[in-house]
């Protein structure tokens, strides 16, 4: 089987490098070596490669900056998306492209489902929507993983940044009116690689596989809380922090935009998915959030 891992550098990229690797020959393309930024420069390295399954882990994430940059953001959530598809479906292949909990509104007072109508109010989440919307009506065999909160040992996320704060600031506030699932890189990328296992060892599987799943753990919280639950774990191996679990403000939304003083995207108040079609249509069990967010801390002090 050949894959063509696109932003192999990034959180989930990086995992996927380790989770894909038992199932075929990998190519591994970092931004350097594929920037979507310049969508036709990807037309040859596929046509070049033939791969049999495309993994695109690349995107622009950066949810305030696309307030500003909105093109930059299209051509690579959506113009580069474009090129893949097409191409995967020349090649009879498989796409598989990760989505987010941004392209719905976030009113839903329960966790939003696959049928339910996305409707972004952000670039970055109009962005990945029309993604989503350009794979399903090109006809390309594809897998769409919509997931939440991401976070990894490599790169920038929140587990990091409050560790972070917590060291260097004497109190620190923190949004207490979004809830949702962490969901780790890792978790994400294991998924991944068993539904690719899964569709190679069972005969029809790609038919019955192809749409869109939501893939985040079990349960629910806050950024609040999470943030508490981080440093609770934190100090458990020996982190010295100026600001104690029990010290965390909790603020609203608008509270933390009046702070930053600065133009900010909206974000889903509610980001919950669920994940029963996923774990009927595959048979796997999800573990709880704090499974993999216990790990990930631990091993922030012990690699």
């Amino acid at each position: 089987m050949k894959i063509l891992l696109l932003g192999a550098n990034g959180q989930i990229g990086w995992e996927l490098q380790r989770s894909l690797s038992p199932l075929g020959e990998i190519k591994a393309c970092t931004r350097k070596e594929a920037d979507l930024e310049d969508p036709n420069a990807l037309k040859p390295i596929i046509q070049t490669y033939q791969p049999e399954i495309i993994v695109n882990a690349a995107a622009y994430t950066s949810v305030d900056k696309a307030e500003s940059e909105p093109e930059k953001a299209y051509r690579i959530n959506a113009e580069a998306v474009s090129i893949m598809a097409n191409e995967i479906k020349e090649l009879d292949g498989l796409l598989i492209y990760y989505s987010t909990d941004y392209i719905f509104d976030g009113t839903k007072p329960t966790p939003y489902t696959e049928k339910d109508q996305p409707n972004p109010q952000s670039v970055y989440g109009k962005t990945k929507h029309q993604g989503e919307v350009i794979i399903k009506a090109s006809g390309c065999n594809h897998i769409i993983f919509r997931t939440s909160w991401v976070y990894a040992l490599r790169g920038a996320n929140f587990v990091k940044t409050m560790i972070k704060l917590g060291k260097e600031r004497e109190e620190l506030k923190v949004v207490n009116d979004q809830i949702g699932v962490p969901t780790s890189a890792e978790l994400i990328a294991d998924i991944t690689a068993f539904s690719l296992y899964k569709i190679t060892q069972q005969e029809n599987q790609l038919q019955k596989m192809v749409g869109i799943y939501h893939l985040t753990p079990m349960g629910e919280i806050s950024w609040y809380s999470f943030a508490q639950f981080v440093f609770t774990e934190a100090e458990k191996h020996g982190e010295q922090l100026k600001v104690t679990p029990k010290k965390i403000i909790p603020i609203t939304t608008s509270e933390y935009q009046i702070t930053t003083n600065q133009k900010m995207a909206k974000r889903p108040a509610n980001s919950r998915l669920d994940t029963k079609k996923l774990l009927e249509k595959s048979g796997f069990l999800l573990p709880p959030w704090q499974t993999h967010a216990k790990r990930l801390i631990k091993e922030l002090y012990t690699s």
